[in-house]
């Protein structure tokens, strides 16, 4: 993620589980019904928000660059409607299954076990939606009078979004709820909830005298009990909070939804949807099949060459999309089925498609790099410059492996194109190949942001799409505009959900005590960059980068400037660290969504990891030892 994305069950390799025989009892018939209406408001309400915030930024951005007439009412009402479609996404991906989650713990439940859970922790996920409906109603209250500062609108009209966000994912929560489970289940897991929730009540005074070891009862204990029975991790992080405040502090809980809103407001987020649409369209319009045609074309003949063309074609699609899955997506069924002809193990290939997605985490216009400059202030284009070499070492180390595996391979059936052939893919492919430079470039030399150059990236791959390769699949843009909706609502809620954790993280102290600890670090400066990369291998293994890098990158980053450690040389270290553990077994469900993609079992592909792995640990190690890496070219 980037984005990664990531991590829901269906990208896990699961699917939304449907309803038994024995689970429809009675009402549940209605139910599904409300939920078959429900979903398609909701989701071409998202599709039409995400169709209208193309259309307002790429008419601004013309409007700027074309005109020399900026629409200064643009950006305020870009921000409105980037929060409604927030939280619209957010009920499309509870809905749908599709929030990040860690389903590590439960995959391997028998069926009435898994259900036992799931209901679980849908009356979790009730609980904490249902408590936040009074707080959030203030919330909006308190901004009625308020209007904004160009449009003039109550500001009301924004945060709004979040009481409709939050009662519609209430109710599909219920709606689930009913649907999937048993009476006894839905008894069972509210009697252990209100249980719960009494003994809390009941301990109150005594959390005041424990300190901030009550962190780790919320903030530890509670999240990662919620993670195992594979509660959404960003409604994991707002349960927490709000039981945190709610049991041990004298704070209104209204500050949960100002600090989701807060968290989701950075106009820098606004390219995270346009990103991920991007990464989306280039796979129907062509451009990502006419790459990888012409890579091919240039080594698929040697020795290993077809997976020398796919970690390109991942350096070179990690540009476009920014986004993990649909990088993997738009490069596997393009070389799997040659690749498997060659008689290469669809366990190496899996590994491979893997470990690629781990060396171009820095790869911009990376999500997890957006993130990182909205929540840490690190300027973007800093951050695009830096993370382009560290990708190329990943490459390097990981093409070692490929020459020592792939050094007998059979490829007397390969077909050798001569140079007119080459010649006439690379012109097809020329469309492809400039985008992620224009990209970079645009970004980097400040002649437009992030989100400007997605937005023109958006347009500009549905001309190509119709009128160049005259392949765009119109009957495929719905369902793309709603996953776009979907992914981009799950992740902007964990990081509304992570900057509301972070904030009572750093009321509670912590964050002194924090910096008092890796301050005093053994090894000085190289002490705490070797423990912070262990540290964001591990929280990408659980947390994945975007809630990763919200919840602890307020924190560390001003430590690493105070032990003069380069800001976007940490940066880097922290996004390549925290890839390396979302596709690392067992818990990286990075992982397991590339064998989802590739459409093998993971059992197969576990034993062939390992090699992969230790090139991209060995990465890891000489990005951390040089600066150089990441800073040379700043």
């Amino acid at each position: 993620m980037e984005v990664a994305v990531n991590v829901a069950a269906t990208e896990a390799g699961e699917q939304p589980e449907m309803p038994s025989a024995e689970h429809m009892h009675t009402g549940a018939t209605l139910f599904a019904r409300f939920d078959r209406y429900l979903g398609m408001t909701v989701e071409a309400a998202a599709a039409l928000l995400v169709v209208a915030e193309v259309c307002l930024l790429g008419g601004a951005t013309i409007a700027r660059y074309v005109f020399n007439a900026p629409l200064t009412w643009s950006d305020e009402l870009a921000t409105i409607l980037f929060i409604w479609l927030s939280m619209l996404g957010s009920v499309v991906a509870l809905r749908r299954g599709e929030h990040m989650r860690l389903t590590t713990f439960i995959r391997g439940l028998s069926p009435d076990g898994r259900a036992r859970v799931d209901a679980l922790g849908l009356i979790l996920v009730s609980t904490v939606l249902l408590v936040l409906i009074m707080p959030t109603l203030e919330h909006v209250q308190s901004h009625l009078d308020g209007t904004t500062p160009v449009l003039g609108i109550s500001e009301g009209v924004r945060e709004a979004a979040l009481l409709v966000g939050i009662a519609l994912m209430l109710m599909t929560a219920v709606d689930k709820l009913i649907q999937h489970a048993t009476r006894w289940q839905i008894a069972g897991s509210l009697a252990i909830v209100l249980a719960v929730g009494a003994v809390l009540y009941v301990l109150s005074p005594v959390f005041d005298d424990l300190g901030n070891w009550d962190l780790l009862i919320f903030f530890f204990g509670l999240v990662a009990f919620c993670m195992v029975i594979g509660m959404p991790i960003a409604l994991s992080f707002i349960l927490a909070t709000v039981a945190y405040l709610q049991f041990t502090t004298t704070i209104p809980i209204s500050i949960v939804p100002a600090r989701l809103s807060e968290g989701m407001s950075n106009m820098v987020l606004l390219a995270v949807p346009m990103f991920v649409l991007l990464g989306a369209l280039i796979e129907i319009a062509g451009l990502a099949q006419a790459m990888i045609s012409f890579l091919v074309s240039l080594f698929g003949h040697f020795r290993g060459g077809l997976q020398y063309v796919l970690l390109s074609a991942m350096y070179l699609v990690s540009g476009i999309s920014g986004a993990k899955a649909a990088d993997m997506a738009a490069i596997a069924p393009a070389l799997f089925p040659e690749m498997k002809k060659r008689g290469n193990r669809e366990g190496d290939i899996v590994s491979l498609l893997s470990a690629a997605a781990v060396m171009s985490e820095t790869i911009p216009p990376s999500i997890v790099l957006i993130t990182v400059g909205s929540v840490t202030g690190v300027s973007i284009a800093a951050l695009f410059t830096g993370g382009l070499l560290p990708a190329v070492v990943g490459m390097i180390t990981l093409s070692a492996v490929i020459w020592y595996q792939t050094r007998r391979e059979d490829v007397s059936g390969a077909e050798r194109l001569g140079a007119r052939a080459r010649l006439r893919l690379c012109l097809v492919a020329l469309p492809g190949l400039g985008l992620p430079i224009v990209i970079r470039f645009s970004v980097v030399d400040g002649i437009a942001t992030a989100t400007e150059v997605a937005t023109i990236g958006v347009l500009y791959t549905i001309l190509v799409g119709v009128f160049f390769y005259r392949r765009f699949d119109w009957r495929r843009v719905y369902p793309i505009l709603v996953d776009t909706a979907s992914l981009s609502g799950a992740i902007l809620l964990v990081v509304g959900a992570a900057t509301a954790m972070a904030w009572a993280l750093t009321q509670s102290g912590f964050s002194r005590d924090l910096v008092d600890v890796m301050a005093g670090v053994p090894g000085g400066t190289w002490g705490f960059l070797g423990i912070s990369a262990v540290a964001f291998v591990i929280l990408g293994s659980v947390l994945e980068g975007v809630p990763a890098i919200v919840l602890f990158g307020p924190l560390l980053f001003p430590i690493a400037k105070l032990m003069g450690v380069n800001e976007v040389h940490y940066a880097i270290i922290a996004v390549f660290s925290m890839g390396l553990g979302l596709f690392t077994p067992p818990f990286g469900v990075g992982f397991y969504l590339a064998c989802a993609i590739g459409r093998v079992s993971p059992d197969a592909v576990i034993r062939h990891v390992w090699p992969h792995l230790t090139a991209l640990v060995v990465a890891l190690v000489l990005i951390v030892l040089i600066p150089w890496i990441s800073t040379g070219f700043l």
